[in-house]
């Protein structure tokens, strides 16, 4: 089984990372790292740098696809980046479709999520009407065989759940006991509902303007 993990300048590292720690011990199993060229590409901080060996046009065929989210999504979802081409030429072939965070906007982007429930970070449920997909609340929303996960985080839970759906539920509690994914986070305030008003805005702020220089450039 190939798991394929397409990637673009500006990603959100953990959207990618936390998946990949997942599939890279599921038994039997190839994981490959891809994006549209050659070289290195970096994570939206910059900071962390990946050498990419496959181009998208290398990976045609794989069984699972998944794509990170990151604020310049809605740059790429607008002009029709190669990652969204990618992605509409290989979902016809693929056993499951999934996405982290606003790489949802992407799978809408490519025509994959008109008329499906789908989730995507709280701060861009809304967009994901754009494409035709019902927005939901939910970590990790099934709908056909395109998964998506809620945000950054998410991709952890939506890689286990997906492990199990296709390998078994022994095989993914053994994946997650060996990476020991017990989540016991020091503030409960990991979902909107749960944070302050004075937290949600202030992440909503920083957001909203990280978004609209995405945009801008």
């Amino acid at each position: 089984m190939e798991f394929a993990i397409g990637l673009y300048d500006g990603f959100t590292a953990l959207d990618a990372i936390g998946p990949y720690a997942v599939f890279t011990n599921v038994p039997d199993s190839d994981v490959v790292i891809c994006a549209a060229r050659r070289g290195v590409l970096a994570d939206e901080t910059g900071l962390l740098r990946f050498d990419i060996e496959h181009t998208f046009a290398d990976v045609t065929h794989p069984d699972v696809v998944l794509v990170p989210g990151g604020v310049i999504t809605r740059r790429l979802a607008r002009d029709g980046a190669p990652i969204v081409e990618w992605l509409r030429t290989v979902h016809p072939t693929t056993t499951v479709t999934t996405s982290v965070c606003t790489g949802a906007l992407l799978l809408g982007a490519a025509g994959l999520l008109s008329g499906r429930r789908a989730t995507t970070h709280w701060l861009a449920l809304e967009q994901l009407r754009a494409y035709g997909a019902i927005p939901c609340s939910e970590r990790v929303v099934a709908d056909g065989k395109v998964r998506t996960g809620a945000g950054v985080a998410a991709g952890i839970d939506l890689a286990l759940q997906l492990v199990g759906e296709l390998q078994g539920s022994e095989t993914a509690q053994a994946i997650q006991l060996g990476i020991e994914y017990d989540p016991q986070p020091p503030y409960d305030t990991g979902a909107p509902g749960k944070a302050p008003t004075l937290i949600r805005e202030l992440v909503a702020g920083v957001m909203a303007a990280a978004e609209a220089e995405a945009l801008a450039s």
